[in-house]
């Protein structure tokens, strides 16, 4: 009943949003279209914009539509372009819950007043997220951790009881994509049911806040001396599934771009940053920030540390096997040469497409696709694009699709987002290359081959004392082989005797009673 009445309620909204009208345009013609076009002649909504009706129709269903929306305005691949422009306001802000549930959620937590672990506490939050928001407060010193003292922070709550409403609502999140998927001609283009099944994965991992907690320490130790890039720490006495406290970082979104210029802030240097950022934590790394929208992206304005990206909230992150980005590496750099006979190649060899592809047909579909948008600056380039036409190729060539990629797919699609924001000019082909030449320098050249040699000295080291005794007992073992072989064969000759003499016998003894049988018929006949 309560997924029905829930159900009823997703459908009185988007009639009062004016989304009904939308949903009508895509179905096929038929009583269930008819059917919306009678609805839809009341609806108060019908005069908003597209974008905008699908931007309130999310906020007023709540958190867990608000987070879809976010991560469908990453998807400018599959989205057209004011849509994704009015759902990427979702990523502002979302009504925060009540100060005194946050608290009680924050004592719960921590089981203590917030007195006794915090200076000062802001019961009034920061930001607000579609499954968690923000306090800031200041810590006191325990005995413990005396340097905790007078440290400003930064306290992240979940949202409570919201595993209940996220899982009800996927639910029907579920059973609308099979509707849409067989009810509208792009439904299986824009494959429905697999993205709800990505974004399901993902919400699962942000409701654990110390997955995230975890995932923030791990690029931190990464970017830890980075001129570039800051990240929190985390106060790990201090973190619990549903709350995390960390350093309070202080800076200014990236999307305030005005206020950015008015500092001084150099967006052609951020932009390159960026990029270089991005390329590093992928390919040096394998292990990325898959959440990089303008809400989760600051530039500090400190003067010890100005123009640095400030990354905030890892619940979504991205990780990469070696040989995924071996394989990335060097397909980037061979669409950066231009080199599009390697790229059909490297597809074949890895077994991205049928080992009876022909490479030449491959290459000249590559080719047409990537070459208009070479040499041109970012302002007139559109990844998203690009993709899509990749991808229409990826399936006249029947490629494999990479699960392990698509939120790298994604995750470029913002980096494409954030850097035109801050300078159309870039070139940013010529701004990644240099990074990953350097990186297939380091992995697969004579420094890759340094590398290996200094990482396997501590085991060589542990072996090379033994070799000679492993090596006494391989030929030892070898020669008691042999023995065990020459025994054996010595066995089968005997055997084999054996058999030759029972043969003779069996034989003498069928020509003894032949003859005597011969013998008695003989002397039978003379007898009659």
């Amino acid at each position: 009943m309560r997924r029905i009445a829930r159900l009823c309620f997703i459908f009185f909204t988007a009639w009062r949003y004016g989304l009904l009208p939308l949903l009508r345009d895509v179905l096929k013609p038929g009583i269930g279209r008819g059917c919306l076009t009678v609805i839809c002649w009341t609806s108060p909504g019908t005069k908003l914009a597209r974008g905008e009706r699908i931007r309130l129709t999310l906020e007023a269903l709540g958190p867990i539509f608000v987070k879809f929306g976010q991560v469908l305005s990453t998807r400018r691949d599959l989205l057209p372009e004011d849509i994704a422009n009015e759902l990427a306001k979702l990523q502002d802000q979302v009504p925060p819950f009540s100060n005194e549930e946050s608290r009680r959620l924050i004592e719960e937590a921590l089981g203590k007043p917030i007195e006794e672990v915090f200076l000062s506490f802001d019961a009034t939050p920061v930001a607000s997220a579609s499954v968690a928001q923000v306090h800031f407060g200041v810590l006191r010193g325990t005995e413990k951790h005396p340097e905790w003292s007078h440290k400003p922070v930064a306290i992240k709550v979940l949202r409570p009881g919201i595993l209940p409403v996220i899982e009800g609502d996927l639910a029907l999140m579920y059973d609308l994509a099979k509707v849409i998927e067989k009810s509208s001609e792009d439904g299986r283009r824009l494959k429905p049911r697999e993205n709800v099944a990505e974004f399901d994965t993902y919400l699962h991992d942000e409701l654990d806040l110390m997955r995230e907690a975890a995932n923030a320490s791990q690029l931190r130790r990464y970017f830890v001396d980075s001129k570039k890039l800051m990240i929190p720490e985390m106060y790990w006495d201090l973190c619990y599934t549903n709350v995390i406290v960390m350093e309070r970082m202080d800076g200014i979104s990236i999307g305030r771009t005005a206020v950015l210029r008015e500092a001084g802030i150099d967006f052609k240097k951020l932009a390159a940053d960026g990029v270089e950022i991005f390329f590093t934590q992928v390919f040096e790394y394998g292990f990325f920030h898959a959440d990089m929208h303008p809400g989760n992206i600051m530039i500090s304005l400190e003067p010890e540390t100005f123009g640095r990206f400030i990354s905030l909230d890892f619940g979504i992150v991205g990780a990469l096997s070696e040989s995924d980005k071996n394989y990335l590496a060097l397909n980037f750099l061979a669409f950066f040469n231009r080199d599009y006979r390697r790229v059909a190649e490297l597809h074949i060899e890895s077994g991205w497409v049928p080992a009876d592809t022909r490479v030449e047909e491959l290459e000249g579909a590559i080719r047409s696709v990537c070459e208009p948008y070479f040499d041109r600056p970012l302002k007139e380039i559109s990844l998203g694009i690009v993709l899509m036409r990749l991808f229409q190729t990826s399936r006249r060539f029947k490629v494999e699709i990479q699960p392990q990629l698509t939120l790298l797919q994604k995750t470029l699609l913002n980096v494409e987002g954030l850097a035109r924001q801050l300078d159309p000019d870039l070139d940013l082909w010529k701004t990644a290359k240099p990074i990953l030449e350097k990186w297939v320098s380091k992995q697969l050249g004579w420094r890759g081959l340094l590398d290996g040699i200094k990482e396997e000295a501590p085991i060589w080291a542990k072996i090379l004392p033994t070799l000679p005794r492993l090596l006494a007992d391989s030929l030892a073992q070898s020669r008691n082989q042999l023995k065990d072989q020459n025994g054996e064969l010595e066995v089968l000759k005997a055997l084999l005797l054996q058999e030759r003499r029972t043969h003779r016998l069996i034989a003498g003894a069928l020509l003894f009673a032949g003859g005597f049988l011969a013998g008695i018929l003989i002397i039978s006949l003379r007898i009659y």
